[in-house]
């Protein structure tokens, strides 16, 4: 299983690489974030309680989250396209392992969350951005990082399954990806947020990443709380790894 997971992130990164436009959109997409949604917002750390000296510092790790959420939540579609393709088909007559066909995908999606919230730190280092928390809180962002790309990716990968039509996965996509977007504190202070809003933030997964992301990065890490929301990640990923698993075998029963 593991050695047909590994050739599985092998072919979907071979795929990834004959599609250069894409890449280059996906690199200039969180810089443009970064940039537009920096220079907007800037002055609103001059808010009572905001709690970040500079806008920039405050928005780089919601920015690595919200990179790799909208990256994860995307990557059915290239389930609907094996299986317009009769690719997937052709993989269920081979000997190759059911769960690394799933694994796989899912091995890929973090490898790119590595690569991007490497470079999304990095980038808001030159816009000035300052991490007190060093290599280590940037190692537990990435973690956090990794650790949404997973469960959300395995949710696309189950929706793509399930539905196997590429306009209700873009549909299904945009009406989750942006409600926990902006149901989180990845733009704005939690404490500012109205109180409707934070109650529902409490279960959101993007403000479990986020939040750890913050508290990694602080001069004042709080392992309680980082270990918190890493856990319940986890637990996240388990289930929704289990519905990926489930709606896989659905469609094996209905070829």
């Amino acid at each position: 299983m593991l050695t047909h997971s590994f050739y599985m992130m092998l072919r979907h990164f071979r795929n990834l690489m004959r599609q250069p436009l894409y890449i280059a959109f996906t690199l200039v997409q969180p810089i443009i974030w970064l940039v537009l949604f920096g220079q907007l917002f800037k002055k609103i750390v001059l808010l009572p309680g905001f709690g970040a000296s500079a806008y920039v510092d405050f928005l780089t790790p919601g920015v690595v989250i919200m990179t790799v959420l909208f990256g994860a939540g995307w990557s059915g579609m290239g389930i609907i396209r094996d299986l317009d393709l009769g690719v997937m088909d052709r993989f269920l007559v081979s000997p190759v392992s059911r769960v690394a066909l799933i694994a796989g995908r899912l091995i890929q999606l973090a490898l790119i969350a590595v690569i991007q919230s490497v470079l999304i730190v990095v980038l808001g280092m030159i816009l000035g951005a300052r991490f007190p928390g060093g290599l280590r809180g940037v190692g537990l962002l990435i973690l956090c990082a990794v650790l949404l790309a997973v469960p959300i990716g395995a949710l696309s990968s189950a929706m793509a399954l399930i539905a196997r039509k590429e306009e209700t996965v873009i549909a299904a996509s945009n009406f989750i990806l942006l409600p926990l977007t902006f149901l989180s504190s990845v733009f704005m202070a939690g404490n500012l947020m109205p109180a409707w809003i934070q109650a529902v933030a409490r279960f959101n997964p993007v403000e479990w990443a986020v939040v750890a992301g913050r508290s990694a990065l602080s001069a004042h890490l709080s392992w309680p709380l980082v270990m918190t929301h890493i856990g319940l990640l986890l637990a996240l990923t388990i289930v929704t790894a289990g519905l990926a698993t489930r709606a896989f075998r659905i469609y094996q029963r209905s070829v």
